[in-house]
Parts: structure tokens; C-alpha cells; sequence
């Protein structure tokens, strides 16, 4: 598990001068799919390691990319969030130069997949067509124009808990959409959980999370193995032979 510098990539491209993020190298000599990962709103912190940890342990060559590396979540989030709304800006090309780092890896096997959680989910979606095998949205908000911003995605599994209050009909019309444009997906509500249920340890600052717990946001141990087995089945499917679809 290391560190890796984007920067200069990123630069390159138009992105985040400092550009970086924790990759997670499974065991073996490779090489291995890939996956981007992109965290919640948190940004990348001991639990969004975790996950790439535990995707690594499953034998995919994981980075989870900092999005707030032009000055932690407390100056980049409102941007970030702001982004996620328009579909525009810096950090679709930060998105963009991991994919590209990953997919060139002499590690990799090029083909690679992109998971994302909270706001990471809804970047997931949004990139989901932008030369991803394979996508996994975990509790990500659906964009506005949703049939518009998936046209053309690779496929989707997507999970989401009955129990997230601001996501309330989410995995419905996800799974309707999806549908409408033919695109491969298993999208599931799980009915006990709630937002960021696939997390092990809650998160946020301990004042508000009394808050968090009444809004329906927090880990969910009893649906997080399944949620968790869908993605790894999902990933297995699509990303792990060199001809798959």
C-alpha cells in the first residue's frame, strides 16, 4: 500500500497541480484489473483505505484518488459538491489522469472499473461512460438529467439503503433508467440500511453524529456483506478476463 504522485500528469492535463492518491497493490506478481475509487465527502480517509484495501485483498489493483488536494475537504468540498452538479470542471480531468495512471500501469491488465461512495457514487455514475469496464455506485445522488449522463455507461451495480432518508426512490429510478437504455445493471435497496451503510466505523465529527444516526446514516454489518459480495461479483464479471464484455 502506497502512496502515488499525479501531479505531474495532472498537471499536464489541466487538473490538480497536486494530484495524488493510496493505492492498494493485491498480492502476487500480476498483473491485475484495476479500480478507481472515489470517496465521500469526508475525502480520503482512514475508512475510504479500508475499501481499497479490502478490493486489493480481492485482487484488484485499487486507487483511491484524493480529490481534495488543492486543500483538504474544508476548502474543496462546496467545489467538489459543485461539480458533481454540473458535470463540469477540474475534477473530471483529476477523475480522468487516474484512469488513464491505472489503466497504464505495467500492473494492470487495462482493464479497469470505478467505484464510488456518497459523492464518490455520484461521480461514479458520471463517469460511468467515460472508458470504465465496469462501475459500482454505493449511495451516490442520481444527476438531474439521468437517462442524459448515462447514455453510453459500461455496467452498473448499484446499492442503496431503504433507510437513507435523502435518497428516498433512488435505486427505482436508477434501475428504470438503466433499464430504458439497455444498459447492463443490478441496482438493490436494501431495506435496513441506511446512507454510507457499507462504512465499519461511523464517521464525521462525534458532536453531530447523534444527527447522522437519526437521519439514517451509518454502518449496517448485516447488509454490508451482501452489498459487498455484489460489488466483488460485479468487478469478477466484467473486469477480470481480458475478453470480457
Amino acid at each position: 500500500m502506497t502512496y502515488v504522485d499525479l501531479s505531474a500528469q495532472s498537471a499536464a492535463a489541466g487538473g490538480s497541480p497536486a494530484l495524488g492518491g493510496y493505492l492498494a497493490t493485491p498480492s502476487g506478481a500480476g498483473p491485475f484489473p484495476a479500480v478507481l475509487m472515489i470517496h465521500e465527502a469526508f475525502g480520503l480517509n482512514d475508512q475510504i483505505r479500508a475499501h481499497a484495501d479490502r478490493l486489493a485483498r480481492a485482487g484488484y489493483l485499487t486507487l483511491a484518488v484524493d480529490l481534495f488536494t488543492d486543500g483538504g475537504a474544508r476548502r474543496c468540498l462546496v467545489s467538489t459538491m459543485r461539480s458533481m452538479m454540473t458535470g463540469t470542471g477540474r475534477v473530471f480531468t483529476n477523475l480522468s489522469t487516474a484512469r488513464a495512471w491505472l489503466a497504464a500501469s505495467p500492473l494492470s491488465t487495462g482493464k479497469t472499473g470505478v467505484i464510488g461512495f456518497c459523492m464518490g457514487g455520484g461521480f461514479a455514475l458520471l463517469v460511468a461512460r467515460d472508458g470504465f469496464d465496469a462501475a459500482s455506485v454505493n449511495y451516490g445522488r442520481l444527476p438531474r438529467d439521468l437517462e442524459g449522463a448515462l447514455r453510453g455507461a459500461c455496467p452498473i451495480v448499484a446499492n442503496f439503503g431503504g433507510k437513507d432518508k435523502g435518497l428516498k426512490g433512488a435505486a427505482a429510478k436508477l434501475e428504470t433508467a438503466l433499464d430504458n437504455l439497455g444498459i447492463e445493471n443490478s441496482v438493490k435497496e436494501f431495506p435496513t440500511a441506511g446512507h454510507s451503510f457499507l462504512n465499519e466505523t461511523e464517521e464525521g465529527p462525534a458532536v453531530l453524529r447523534p444527527l447522522m444516526r437519526v437521519m439514517g446514516v451509518g454502518p449496517d454489518p448485516d447488509s454490508a456483506p451482501e452489498a459487498w459480495q455484489r460489488i466483488e461479483d460485479h468487478f469478477a464479471r466484467y473486469l477480470s478476463a481480458p475478453d470480457a464484455p
